[in-house]
């Protein structure tokens, strides 16, 4: 069965300024959906707003034709990953994947460096390696939906890679919602992309129309 995540009629105002106006998106399961744009456009308010954590003037939020207020109340339906490291740094690796649900051997099969540190507190790690944590148990989660925000930055290219080898596994059993400014990887990965400008949010069918819309030139020689 499809589940949808529905998001329509979003307004956001800081004081006279305009963020997003009118705003439609849709995610899939068994899609991964992504969102460009420039800085300031409002991706991350969008994603704040779909997940319930920041209320702006009109919105409308809707899971299989539903209304969810504050999605984040419900991890069965949605989790969401911050640009901003979220899990304590005093918890245990083994403690996170405890609450989380997760095996952590099989997290060890995709990061082998991982091996034996499972007792380590995420405050030990590197900050790459703690990103890592956080990007596998947000992608692993048990929600019908994942947001994730620069899922790619602060990765080693070998990691990124892996990561999109998960997105691409678990998409069968969820749907995912992307932005991240690593903008190739986004494209490469995700299907459908809208960009966000302007305030308003468009569904693009294909780079000539990323390009259309500002957010970049591509060059391809």
């Amino acid at each position: 069965m499809i589940h949808t995540l529905e998001a329509d009629g979003i307004q956001l105002e800081f004081g006279y300024r305009k963020i997003l106006t009118d705003v439609y998106i849709k995610c899939q399961t068994g899609s991964i959906t992504g969102f460009l744009g420039r800085n300031g456009q409002g991706k991350t308010c969008l994603m704040n707003i779909i997940y319930g954590s920041m209320q702006p003037s009109i919105k409308s939020v809707r899971f299989d034709g539903v209304f969810v207020h504050k999605a984040y109340k419900r991890a069965d339906l949605l989790t969401y990953l911050p640009q901003f490291n979220f899990i304590p740094s005093a918890l245990t690796i083994k403690r996170v994947f405890s609450d989380f649900n997760l095996s952590f051997a099989d997290f060890e099969t995709y990061f082998p460096e991982f091996n034996q540190k499972q007792s380590s507190t995420l405050a030990n790690l590197s900050g790459g390696q703690r990103r890592l944590v956080e990007v596998y148990t947000i992608i692993k989660s048990k929600a019908k939906f994942s947001m994730l925000d620069e899922p790619f930055s602060h990765i080693m290219p070998l990691h990124i890679d892996t990561i999109k080898e998960m997105l691409q596994a678990e998409k069968s059993n969820k749907g995912f919602l992307i932005t991240d400014h690593m903008y190739h990887q986004i494209i490469d990965v995700c299907d459908p992309i809208y960009v966000v400008a302007n305030g308003k949010v468009h569904l693009t069918k294909n780079t000539d129309d990323i390009e259309r819309l500002g957010y970049v030139r591509f060059d391809w020689d």
